[in-house]
């Protein structure tokens, strides 16, 4: 039972708000209720977001490569030092790694993550004898933080457009469409060892990494459930794409694949205006990373006119460069002023821009990851996160202005209390196991830099 002073429900604000979890589902919500001896008693709940992107493993490297070199840094450059970070993880480090981001992100009112993995193998590409060894090293660290998986096993066959074969870095990635098939079905029967609410979906990692006939191939098999891509990350990325396919890579995957609301694209940050209301009128999510997008100089997604078209949008860390679920939410708010050097651009029409983003990034998000969550309604799944309403950075709002003090005026230690699927594993802002998780990550990261 969790007993709130204030709630955000589907109708709007309530005040005195009981809620029975059974199962990890929201099965009764009491409004106008009284608290009773047990309760867990907090002060602000509001439906927990997804964080619909997730590339654990980069966490390690934050901060490593904010170094300027001769030349002009690029996406591109960042790309190359990855490569060489990677090639050093062992399965035992990788999984560390990922039990500190989900803790990380459950501390900052992530409820849910979709960890897009696309690091499969031994250094130099050879498999592990178990395929899935590493897929399995990210469901441990999922157990381990309680944290609500959907686990996306990336197919990255090609080392760039037009079928290149894989470079030095990218050998851990490779799989061909055979092996990927068995890749996706060792990790679905290791599903059994997480909570009912995991899932698995997989990625294309991007039209580079894959070529036409793979992609329908492997669309071909994958009956139903999440499906994510990067596309139009960059701009040499979109102009390599249209020299080999045609087409720009949002126009071509629409007209090419059977997009639609289990489809989540990542980035999608160079379109046209014709590409942004076609994507927003196919159902697919919009995959944000807006702290990761504006490290890597990626640029600003086109968000009035994908909201203005009804598109669905949700938030994710991608790099992990900085977890923090409020960040996220105002600097693609902030991308949007400073390109169109205006205020409270994300938001259609009128309205609060802190609840235009925040709600939607929580339906979104929730749709991309497969998950039935996203708001507080009986037979939702408990994917709940506390605020403390009280803390001075929000003290001085109306229960209309709470989102807009979230969004832009708080941190992330607002958080009390997370609820992933009625697991409740952050209590008094502290994550249940962050006395193991903390010393095995820095156990972990000393025998990488040692190494």
């Amino acid at each position: 039972m969790i007993f709130a002073k204030h709630a955000l429900l589907e109708a709007g604000w309530a005040e005195n708000v009981r809620l029975t979890v059974s199962d990890g589902k929201i099965s009764h919500i009491a409004v106008q209720a009284q608290a009773q001896a047990g309760d867990v008693r907090v002060d602000t709940l509001l439906p927990a977001l997804s964080n619909l992107h997730s590339h654990s493993f980069q966490r390690a490297m934050a901060g490593m490569t904010e170094y300027r070199a001769a030349g002009r840094d690029s996406f591109w450059t960042w790309r190359d030092l990855m490569y060489a970070f990677v090639n050093r993880l062992t399965p035992e480090q990788m999984e560390a790694i990922a039990a500190l981001v989900f803790m990380e992100m459950q501390e900052a009112g992530y409820a849910a993550v979709a960890e897009f993995h696309y690091v499969h193998h031994q250094p130099g590409g050879a498999p592990y004898a178990d395929l899935a060894e590493l897929s399995k090293r990210i469901y441990a660290a999922a157990s381990a933080t309680q944290i609500g998986l959907t686990h996306l096993p990336v197919l990255y066959t090609y080392g760039g457009a037009g079928a290149v074969p894989l470079g030095a870095g990218q050998q851990r990635f490779g799989n061909d469409v055979d092996r990927f098939a068995r890749l996706v079905e060792d990790c679905r029967a290791g599903l059994a060892d997480l909570p009912p609410d995991a899932r698995l979906g997989i990625a294309p990692h991007s039209l580079r990494s894959t070529s036409p006939a793979d992609l329908a191939a492997v669309l071909a098999t994958h009956a139903a459930g999440p499906v994510h891509i990067h596309i139009a990350e960059q701009p040499q990325e979109v102009r390599d794409i249209e020299a080999w396919l045609g087409a720009r890579p949002v126009e071509w995957l629409l007209a090419h694949a059977p997009v639609n609301a289990d489809w989540c694209l990542i980035h999608a940050t160079h379109m046209t205006e014709a590409e942004t209301l076609a994507m927003a009128r196919s159902g697919a999510v919009a995959g944000l990373c807006p702290v990761t997008e504006a490290n890597l100089g990626d640029g600003p997604f086109n968000g009035p006119g994908y909201l203005a078209a009804g598109g669905a949008f949700g938030v994710g860390s991608d790099s992990n460069v900085l977890i923090s679920l409020t960040e996220e939410l105002r600097t693609l708010e902030y991308s949007q002023r400073l390109r169109d050097v205006a205020r409270n651009v994300m938001v259609a029409g009128e309205g609060s821009v802190g609840a235009t983003l925040y709600q939607g990034a929580a339906t979104g998000g929730a749709q991309a990851l497969g998950r039935a969550a996203g708001a507080i309604r009986t037979g939702m799944l408990a994917d709940l996160v506390a605020i403390d309403s009280t803390s001075p950075a929000l003290c001085a709002l109306t229960r209309a202005q709470l989102l807009d003090g979230l969004v832009f005026a708080a941190k992330d230690g607002v958080v009390t209390d997370l609820w992933s699927a009625g697991r409740h594993a952050v209590r008094g802002g502290r994550h249940i196991a962050r006395d193991q998780i903390v010393p095995a990550y820095r156990q972990a990261v000393a025998a990488l830099l040692a190494g």
